[in-house]
């Protein structure tokens, strides 16, 4: 039989991996409390339409890249692909409207069928900010600024550059869709398949394209600002003010968009060139009418998503784990005892590396391997005086410290 190896797409965390991870999810979570957002998690899978309703039938994501499934009742689900959607299913299905603003911070694995590559994987894990039920721009500049804000604490944000964009209110968006689809229309026997089912359902999803003809036909289409109305500008120089009041810099990408309906206003993206070719490592935007499309009543929304581990290749800084205090009997005599003390050490919140077998020098060899800074020795001796022998690793230096104040000397190692 064959080595058994993880699923194509997939990889294992591995504790320095997982160390990494857990430094961006701890540090995205301390930053997002300090702004108010609470912890929330949604169930890993949902009905399919969940995610079928909120991404589009016509995206990638739901065409080409959901893992779903029929559960043995015949119910069509799926392995969350984004947090977003199944937040907002959350919202409405918890009765949450009079909790408004609701603001919430998660993290968790997601599942998308793609190409595997660098910081991407099939199995992989975002942190996520939403901001349901403020339409005010204010929470527009406080959503970006919290993705600042953790991006500044990974010491990523100098490697980054946010790209803005409006999408401008329902008004604007159907003004510039009718003259995408008259522009596109143009050359509809030149634009690729997909481009071609989306001109008539989703024609803004043309300029996300990826084929190199549309990309051509992209360059000369018409530009969503000429279309924006007094209000939906007015909205976008409040988010810009509020940046700049902030003083996090930003650069106006025209060709920032989303595609679907319900996303409205403000679109950005952190992106990176640390990874090789540019990409986002936190995207985001305004989904004012996402809520209504699952079902639920009007409510605006801003939220974002990051993903961690292209956040865990770029920051700096990651802890190293904790450094353990080895505990050694010497001798048979000294087991029991030294089981106890290892016991109640870590009870008292000490990480206690203690070996199952072996005599004292291929026990410090392990304490070693594992850069203990300290080992605490027990023999018969020690016992009958009721001490311990303590070694600072470290220093190279060992005394004699009374067993009950064991506890005191390990504080005092920091």
């Amino acid at each position: 039989m064959s080595q058994p190896q993880p699923v194509r797409g997939t990889h294992d965390l591995l504790p320095e991996d997982f160390r990494a991870h857990a430094h961006v999810r701890d540090t995205a979570r301390d930053v997002a409390s300090r702004f108010g957002y609470d912890e929330m998690a949604t169930p890993i899978f949902e009905f399919t339409e969940v995610f079928a309703r909120t991404m589009g039938e016509t995206s990638d994501v739901v065409s080409k890249e959901m893992y779903s499934f029929e559960s043995r009742g015949g119910e069509s689900m799926t392995l969350r692909p984004e947090y977003t959607a199944g937040i907002c299913r959350s919202f409405i299905s918890n009765g949450l409207a009079q909790n408004i603003p609701f603001k919430v911070f998660a993290n968790g694995p997601m599942f998308r069928y793609e190409r595997p590559q660098k910081g991407r994987q099939r199995q992989f894990h975002q942190i996520d900010l939403e901001c349901i039920g403020a339409p005010e721009a204010k929470a527009d500049v406080e959503v970006i600024a919290v993705a600042a804000a953790i991006l500044d604490k990974l010491d990523v944000l100098k490697k980054c550059e946010l790209q803005i964009n409006t999408l401008g209110d329902r008004e604007s968006r159907q003004a510039y869709r009718d003259a995408l689809v008259d522009y596109f229309s143009q050359f509809k026997d030149q634009l690729s398949e997909d481009s071609k089912t989306r001109l008539t359902k989703n024609p803004l999803r043309i300029l996300d394209s990826k084929d190199k003809g549309d990309q051509v036909l992209v360059e000369n289409a018409p530009a969503f600002e000429d279309y924006l109305n007094e209000s939906s500008r007015e909205f976008f120089a409040d988010v810009l003010g509020g940046l700049d009041a902030l003083g996090i810099g930003y650069v106006l990408n025209r060709r920032l968009v989303r595609g679907l309906d319900y996303y409205t206003h403000t679109a950005f993206e952190f992106v990176t060139t640390e990874l090789g070719a540019q990409g986002a490592v936190i995207a985001g935007g305004r989904y004012d009418g996402l809520i209504e499309a699952l079902g639920g009543k009007p409510m605006p929304g801003i939220g974002w998503a990051g993903g961690m581990e292209r956040l865990a290749l770029l920051a700096s800084g990651t802890p190293a784990g904790e450094r353990p205090i080895a505990v050694i009997p010497v001798g048979d005599a000294a087991e029991e005892t030294v089981q106890k003390l290892a016991h109640q050490l870590r009870l008292d919140g000490f990480r206690i590396e203690l070996a199952f077998k072996g005599n004292v020098g291929k026990r410090m060899k392990r304490a070693n391997k594992l850069n203990a800074k300290a080992a605490i020795l027990i023999g018969e001796d020690e016992l009958e005086r009721n001490v311990c022998t303590f070694k600072n690793l470290d220093e190279g230096s060992q005394q004699e410290v009374p067993l009950d104040q064991i506890g005191d000397q390990l504080k005092q190692l920091g």
